[in-house]
Formats: structure tokens, C-alpha cells, sequence
């Protein structure tokens, strides 16, 4: 009913009404959040007293959970099968989510898996045009002589920037790595700057690069985890060039190697990625594989054998491919709350993600996620479209699957004066303690 008279009184306000109702707001505007936009466009009054602090509530929207993303695999009928290996990681690309693993923060020597941050950086220079695929290389006494596995470049012997790309890659070459780093960079020690300040932009927290080819060195160090993220960000930030992944041999001064990731034979939906061994850090493999829609990365290192390599790799796959399935939630199309707006020249606005929203779940269960919306109320306008109000939390019984940024998705405006004031005084008989 005080609804009612108040809409009344705001379309046939008169200046005495005028004067009352602003009288009550400044009495009451102390306990109110931020002002924003309302009903009426054609206000054109100088705008209301200045807001109040930001409530506890809205502060609370925008802090992060206390909740920790568990690993779906967790929640599998299905386990983990066991795995003979110092560390591992299964994710899945789509998502970003992790669904298993074992030791993933702890740190292992990369040994050639480093040249997947390698060909990385290499990409990026030819995306930027820094250098291009049938440039000529020069050779270097340094990379010539680099030790270990090798592409047999010579000096003063021809080879191109795509050349020494198939040589990283297919022959795992530390010659052409070298060699490669040489060309973009000039030398190894700048391209390895590079390696270094990209895996610190990815978020590779325990990550050290201190060559281009995974020789040892007490300080060249990384994990499971941080490999699983420079994998996925070479799928995601360079499909043009991943298919050198899936190449099997390559030919190069009448020497012909093989790939040595053995997947690549053994199973048709695998197309990379890289294989590394020294001593110390075992055989180790960096596999990924797509199958319908979903692709899946695995890192597995420190196993015994090259075989053991491949089939714990596959093992691992084939246990996330048949066990979980990822499906999208939300998307700009698709809100996530219809959340009501107070002070803006329309009463509701549209809340979500910005990108599509995917989920990894056991199968069978997507029907099962809650989606958990923690945002201010009131909602006050103006809100700016994109602009973070809160979170959104994907739960599966009762445990965090991931969380993202609430966003407004449809601006709203500031409304005129009366829209604000009578707003404020219906907010002011609805507030309830915090």
C-alpha cells in the first residue's frame, strides 16, 4: 500500500510535496547505499545528496570465497586409476578445470617438456612478425655444439625458422632450440628473459626457466601444474601452429627422426604434445587428445620407461574422457540472475559471466549444479555493462566446482532526482539490520 501512495504521489508531485519528500530522504539517506538511475527519464533536477558508504553486504559481494575449488575427480564414482609416476595432472581444456592429480605443486625437473615455453615464444614472434617461417636461421658455434638430443643443424648449412620449429618439436633438437632462441632473440640467455616473464604472466608460480632445451640445471625447475598451464595456453593462444604436435617424423640433413610421444601411433584423438628424459627427472610426457568437442591435457612425469610413459598417459585420458563431461552453463546469451535495480530508470538488469561458462562433472551429473549468486542488495544504480557486482560459485554437492566475476550484462542509468528520492524512502522502510 506505502508502494502505491508513493508512486502516486512521485507521477503528481507537487513543490510542496517536493520539499517533503527530499526532507525525509536526507533523514533517512545515511543508512542507504550508493545512489544510482530509476524510472523517470525526464528528471532533470540536480542530482540528491551524496551516498553513504558502500553497505557490508555490497562489500561482501565482491570479496572472494572462503570455499576452495575441489578437483572433480573427487567426486567420481568412478576413482583415479593408480599410476606409476612421481607426479601428474589431468585437465580439461574447456573449463580450465583440474579433474585429478597427484604431487602437482611439487617441484621437478622439466627436462625437454621446457620446449613446449620454447615453441611458445617462437609463435609468438611470428604471430607478431618478428620473424617468419621461411627466414633463414643463422647457426651459431653455441648451438651447433649444444649437447644432448640433437637436429644435426651445421653452421654455414641452410635452415629455416619452420625448419628448426619441426626440429624442436618432432626431434626434440637442443640444437635447434638454441638455434631458434638465437633467431628471435639473438640469444639464448635474452629468449629465456622471455620464457621466464611469460610463465610469470600465465601464473607459473614454481616455474624457472634457465635454458631453451631442458639440460640440467639445479634452478631450471617447474611442476605438473604450471605445465598443464602453458600446455593449455599453447592450444588456446596458437591453434595455427599447434598441428606440429601431431607430426610423426621429420627429415633434416638426410637424417630421419620419429616423434617420440608413442600416442601419437597408439591412439587416433591424440595430436601432441611433447616428451622429455633425463636421469633425474625420469620419463615424462605431456599428452593432449581431443575427442568430439572436449580436448584433455595430461602431464605425467618421473615413470621408467618410455613405454610406461605412454600407457600411464593413456590411462590417464581415457579415465577422464569416459568419467566426466563438460557442458556450458552461462554465456552473455544466458544470465545467470535477473537481479532487481534500485535508483535507475528501469527496475531490472541481467547478471552473468562475460565468456561462456563451462563446467567439467561426473557424468550425469550437470543437471545436479547449483549455481550460487553472491552479490549487494540493494543493487543500486548506475551500473556500467561488464562492471563486477559479485561472484558466481558453481556448486555439485555442496562442494565449490569453480567461481567467477559477476558482471552486469545490461547497463543501467542513473535515474533523475524524484526516481532517486522515492527509491530511497521505500528502501529506508525495507532495510533490515546486517
Amino acid at each position: 500500500m506505502l508502494n502505491h501512495h508513493l508512486c502516486a504521489a512521485r507521477r503528481s508531485i507537487s513543490s510542496v510535496a517536493m520539499a517533503a519528500v527530499v526532507a525525509l530522504a536526507a533523514l533517512v539517506s545515511t543508512g542507504l547505499s550508493p545512489a544510482w538511475a530509476q524510472k523517470s527519464s525526464s528528471d532533470k533536477a540536480p542530482a540528491a545528496a551524496a551516498p553513504a558508504a558502500p553497505s557490508n553486504a555490497a562489500k561482501a559481494a565482491t570479496m572472494p570465497s572462503s570455499l576452495t575449488p575441489i578437483q572433480v575427480g573427487d567426486l567420481s564414482a568412478v576413482p583415479v586409476p593408480a599410476l606409476a609416476a612421481k607426479a601428474w595432472i589431468t585437465v580439461d581444456v574447456t573449463s580450465g578445470q583440474v579433474v585429478a592429480s597427484s604431487n602437482p605443486d611439487m617441484k621437478i625437473e622439466p627436462a625437454s617438456l621446457t620446449k613446449i615455453m620454447t615453441a611458445y615464444v617462437a609463435f609468438n614472434a611470428l604471430k607478431e612478425k618478428r620473424i617468419a617461417l621461411d627466414q633463414q636461421a643463422n647457426v651459431s658455434q653455441i648451438a651447433w655444439k649444444t649437447r644432448g638430443s640433437r637436429m644435426f643443424i651445421e653452421p654455414r648449412k641452410p635452415v629455416t625458422v619452420d625448419e628448426l620449429i619441426k626440429g624442436v618439436i618432432i626431434q626434440s633438437g637442443n640444437d635447434a632450440s638454441v638455434a631458434l632462441a638465437e633467431a628471435v632473440s639473438g640469444s639464448e640467455s635474452a629468449f629465456v628473459s622471455t620464457m621466464n616473464e611469460e610463465a610469470r604472466r600465465m601464473g607459473m608460480t614454481n616455474t624457472v626457466f634457465m635454458n631453451t632445451t631442458g639440460l640440467p640445471d639445479p634452478q631450471h625447475v617447474t611442476t605438473v601444474r604450471d605445465l598443464a598451464t602453458i600446455a593449455r595456453r599453447m592450444i588456446n593462444d596458437h591453434p595455427d601452429y599447434f598441428p606440429y604436435y601431431a607430426m610423426r617424423e621429420f627429415t633434416y640433413n638426410k637424417i630421419k627422426q620419429s616423434n617420440r610421444n608413442r600416442l601419437l601411433w597408439a591412439d587416433p584423438s591424440v595430436d601432441g604434445m611433447k616428451t622429455g628424459h633425463t636421469d633425474a627427472a625420469g620419463y615424462c610426457l605431456v599428452a593432449t587428445a581431443k575427442r568430439g568437442d572436449r580436448r584433455v591435457i595430461t602431464v605425467l612425469v618421473g615413470s621408467d620407461s618410455m613405454a610406461t610413459r605412454a600407457e600411464e598417459s593413456l590411462k590417464l585420458l581415457n579415465w577422464t574422457f569416459q568419467n566426466f563431461e563438460t557442458v556450458k552453463l552461462f554465456d552473455q546469451t544466458h544470465a545467470a540472475v535477473e537481479a532487481q535495480v534500485w535508483q535507475g530508470k528501469v527496475d531490472s538488469t541481467k547478471l552473468g559471466v562475460s565468456e561462456p561458462l563451462w563446467v567439467t562433472v561426473p557424468r550425469g551429473k550437470a543437471g545436479e549444479v547449483k549455481p550460487i549468486a553472491k552479490r549487494p542488495d540493494p543493487l543500486l544504480a548506475p551500473l556500467a555493462k561488464d562492471e563486477r557486482v559479485g561472484t558466481l560459485t558453481l556448486m555439485l554437492d555442496d562442494k565449490m566446482l569453480l567461481t567467477r566475476p559477476l558482471l552486469v550484462l545490461d547497463p543501467v542509468e542513473r535515474a533523475g532526482f524524484v526516481g532517486r528520492t522515492v527509491d530511497s524512502v521505500r528502501l529506508w522502510f525495507r532495510k533490515k539490520p546486517e
